[in-house]
């Protein structure tokens, strides 16, 4: 593995994400010649990141105390597991979970792909997968040429996995439904973390998820109910 370049900062417009994990541009690039060392994580992790977040959300921030605490958590588990286990790198494996409520419009995707970037300078690596429901259903029909066995697992084993917009769609299918309890099911199994952004109103997730999805997210998540108003209309205004 080879040593990450030096990283311009105004590029990936981090100075919020460094300012939050108490981190500088000076500690960012140390140069000290290991690709295992913690800055070095950190600017391989900030491209990967980037790789990822839509255009839309490449300035986003976790600007959520509690977001901020989860992805504290992860990371000092992470650290601590590298010591145990004396690790070249620390890396995000198990944890908690956590659950985005809230309308439409109000932050929820933006604060997720937050969480994903500021993760992403703390110098912990972090496999991140990234999908919103939609697409997850639809990728996982059967259909011609595609393993479908293969794509769910994908998803089911991801290191650290992003579901946007579950629930979204109104009434559960079949196929929805085995998707959902699946996914989840092994997700809380094997405790491996998930962050979930949902419109749906907390006494309507049996409903909309089934109730066994239900019963396993109240146990496997922290929820953060996020107010306020509609962004995109105040953008579009």
């Amino acid at each position: 593995m080879e040593p990450t370049p030096l990283i311009n900062p105004e590029q990936y417009d981090l100075a919020p994400l460094l300012a939050a994990q108490n981190r500088t541009i000076e500690w960012l690039n140390t140069d000290d010649g290991d690709p295992f060392s913690p800055p070095n994580v950190a600017r391989r992790s900030i491209l990967q990141a980037a790789n990822i977040v839509p255009l839309r959300y490449r300035a986003a921030t976790a600007d959520h105390p509690e977001i901020r605490q989860w992805i504290n958590t992860l990371t000092a588990e992470a650290r601590a597991t590298q010591k145990k286990r004396n690790s070249p790198v620390a890396s995000v494996g198990h944890g908690p979970s956590l659950l985005l409520l809230g309308p439409v419009g109000v932050g929820k995707t933006y604060r997720s792909y937050g969480a994903l970037r500021e993760m992403a300078v703390t110098g912990v690596a972090a496999r991140w997968t990234v999908v919103t429901a939609a697409d997850l259903y639809a990728q996982l029909q059967p259909r011609y040429g595609v393993d479908s066995e293969t794509e769910f697992q994908r998803y089911a084993k991801a290191s650290v996995l992003l579901i946007d917009d579950l629930g979204a769609g109104g009434k559960l299918s079949e196929h929805t439904e085995t998707v959902n309890f699946r996914l989840i099911n092994y997700r809380y199994d094997h405790q491996l973390p998930t962050l979930i952004t949902s419109n749906v109103l907390p006494k309507e997730l049996g409903a909309r998820m089934g109730d066994r999805v239900a019963s396993r997210l109240v146990e496997m998540c922290d929820r953060i109910n996020i107010t306020g108003p509609d962004r995109r209309r105040g953008v579009a205004a």
